[in-house]
């Protein structure tokens, strides 16, 4: 049976219809349009006055929520996840792990890759390939990722990681400084993973140099970044004005600052900023100790720390999506780009998700007046916020 949505507007978001009318059938968008512009055919009804349609959101850059952290040995913690994702508008995700003992992280990357390989859910949302940030970053820009594991990239070294992900590694964080860098983007690349820069204490000269070798993305800009400097630019002033890379923040007003938010989307443009949210297991959960990989993660008023440094956040994309529009002064139309079509460019899946058109699946959701979740499907299957 077909379902039908309906919405005072929808968003796809590089277009706007007043009236719309969006036919869902086996989990796929069937048809979109105007409602006075198409015969609406007979189904299981639902209406939304009020609300605008958007494409459901997708967040590469998660370490967990919920009470789970996506490094957990038990993979049942990843349902619990989703299932908190789809409240927050998010159908589609791509777990991130963090620098761990080897064991540890070979485990992580064994459980994530089967699960990835599934291609299915009980909620719908859509785990979309693993992040692997760490362990090829700087001791100098390490953030909270422990000293004792951090490794120099290899391609050997890469390759094994891919073979325990059962070839599920989509995006790569790297320091472009580090020896071996290079050869690792080239073989990241070969492998079809977005190579990220992040965690680096990189100058210009060697940014410039990964991004020739095939480095196409930028982590959490600013944090955990060389600072800028009028004589040496580094990776952050490479990062805002190479328009080779896309980039993506984090818009909790906590990591930065509105308004470095306002100068971040205003550099990269609406086409190649993404936003994230780079959120921990306590995501959604009152204040406490949380984990983070082997961390314990303290949680107070929104900031999590470990050992006096920030450590994630517990930061939602809907709210993402909202602060953009509050920090940067952007439409919402806009800002649902940065949270839907961008992410699905990065990763090539503009084709199957990221806009609301025929063939698409049947991610979307209903936002009210506010930018709040009213619902979401995810895969066809719907969920009241």
């Amino acid at each position: 049976m077909k379902i039908i949505l309906t919405a005072d507007r929808l968003l796809t978001p590089s277009e706007i219809i007043e009236s719309p009318v969006v036919v869902i059938e086996d989990e796929r968008i069937f048809a979109v349009g105007a409602r006075n512009a198409m015969e609406v055919p007979s189904g299981r009804r639902f209406d939304f006055p009020g609300t605008t349609l958007a494409p459901g959101l997708i967040d590469i850059h998660i370490h967990g929520g919920a009470g789970h952290d996506v490094m957990e040995s038990d993979a049942s913690g990843l349902n619990a996840l989703e299932r908190s994702l789809r409240q927050s508008g998010v159908t589609a995700y791509v777990p991130t792990t963090v620098t761990a003992p080897m064991e540890v992280l070979l485990s992580a990357l064994d459980m994530l890759g089967k699960h990835v390989a599934q291609k299915s859910s009980n909620t719908g949302v859509r785990a979309l390939g693993i992040h692997l940030e760490g362990p090829f970053i700087s001791h100098a820009k390490r953030g909270v990722h422990p000293t004792a594991d951090l490794l120099q990239p290899s391609p050997a070294l890469l390759e094994r990681f891919w073979q325990a992900s059962h070839g599920t590694i989509r995006i790569i964080t790297i320091a472009p400084e580090l020896p071996g860098a290079v050869e690792t983007i080239e073989q990241a690349r070969k492998l079809g993973i977005v190579v990220s820069l992040g965690h680096s204490n990189a100058n210009a000269a060697e940014t410039q140099a990964a991004i020739d070798a095939g480095a196409a993305h930028a982590t959490h800009t600013f944090n955990a970044m060389r600072p800028l400097d009028h004589r040496e630019p580094g990776i952050l002033g490479v990062t805002l004005t190479d328009v080779r890379l896309t980039a993506d923040i984090i818009a909790d007003g906590i990591h930065v600052a509105p308004a470095v938010v306002d100068l971040f989307i205003k550099a990269k443009g609406l086409e190649r900023a993404i936003l994230i949210t780079d959120a921990i297991s306590a995501t959604g959960k009152p204040d406490g100790s949380y984990r983070l990989g082997e961390m314990e993660v303290t949680v107070r008023d929104g900031r999590c720390e470990h050992e006096g440094k920030l450590a994630g956040s517990v930061l939602t994309l809907d709210r993402a999506v909202r602060n953009a529009v509050a920090f940067a002064g952007i439409p919402m139309q806009a800002a649902v780009t940065l949270a839907t079509l961008n992410p699905a460019r990065r990763l090539a899946l503009e084709g199957d998700r990221g806009t609301i058109a025929p063939g698409r699946v049947a991610d979307l959701i209903a936002l009210t007046s506010s930018g709040e979740i009213a619902f979401a499907m995810a895969a066809g299957q719907i969920t009241a916020a």
